[in-house]
């Protein structure tokens, strides 16, 4: 009993150092949004001396936030919104249709998932510039390419499971293949649909190489993008920079929290064959 009661103190105590690591710079970037520049360089680990919520308002106001929350919202919605269609689909085909076609063009999908983009995006990047996709609808389109891999990935997985005499039932009843997906297999899919949903939308959200690369029109710019303002040539804004990811990770935290119970039992359903 005493040695059960250890072991349980022990975890506990692993758990609240784990937890307390995890909490840290979460921490330290709220803390120091509400400092002052002089007050992040004496200390960045001590608590603020007052609460200077005009960061808040300094860093909205330079980062023009509405426009560049719009344009982050817009294309992150729209690019997950296509890579759970076209990737549910493309699971939907390679998992029911077994030849080794099918199965080659899978291992390819995973297979890409090892390739960095750093070692493609120059010459992607002049591609698309050479078609005039360097705008919003031709990086959705890259976001479709660079997050397909993963999701079919997780997809195939889960559709795996699914028995084929769902399809046969519902074909039975005069449903198209199109129609078996949409109406009979894409509803059981929610729970990994979430999972995709959560991870590409961290990812898109928060990425800044490849806007910088793609979006060059004025007013375009992302939230990442636009959060290069504060950091000049000779002067680094901390103290706003840290105000504007505050307000930046808040659309992400609260979906995640709205979305989380899926994501477990999604990426579990994802990993079984």
């Amino acid at each position: 009993m005493n040695s059960t009661k250890g072991k349980k103190v022990l975890l506990g105590l692993v758990g609240a150092i784990l937890g307390l690591i995890w909490l840290a710079p979460f921490y330290m970037m709220i803390a120091n949004s509400l400092k002052t520049k002089k007050e992040i360089f004496q200390s960045p680990l001590i608590p603020p001396e007052g609460l200077n919520v005009e960061n808040y308002a300094q860093a909205a106001k330079n980062l023009n936030f509405g426009q560049t929350f719009v344009n982050s919202l817009l294309i992150t919605v729209v690019s997950v919104v296509i890579i759970i269609i076209f990737s549910s689909m493309a699971a939907y085909a390679l998992s029911r249709v077994k030849s080794k076609v099918s199965t080659v063009i899978f291992f390819v999908f995973v297979a890409a998932m090892l390739i960095p983009f750093q070692a493609v995006m120059i010459p992607l990047v002049s591609f698309f510039g050479k078609l005039g996709m360097l705008n919003r609808p031709g990086i959705v389109f890259l976001y479709l390419g660079f997050g397909s891999s993963l999701s079919i990935f997780l997809y195939h997985g889960t559709i795996n499971t699914l028995p084929k005499s769902l399809d046969e039932a519902a074909i039975i009843d005069g449903c198209n293949r199109f129609q078996v997906f949409w109406y009979i297999i894409f509803p059981i899919l929610k729970p990994i649909t979430v999972t995709v949903a959560i991870l590409n939308t961290i990812w898109i959200w928060n990425d800044y190489l490849l806007p910088s690369l793609v979006i060059n029109q004025p007013g375009m710019e992302t939230i990442p993008l636009k959060m290069f303002f504060f950091f000049g040539e000779y002067t680094k804004q901390w103290h706003l920079a840290l105000a504007g990811l505050t307000i930046a990770i808040i659309p992400v935290i609260i979906f995640y929290f709205v979305a989380q119970k899926h994501i477990i039992k999604g990426i579990t359903a994802g990993s079984v064959k």
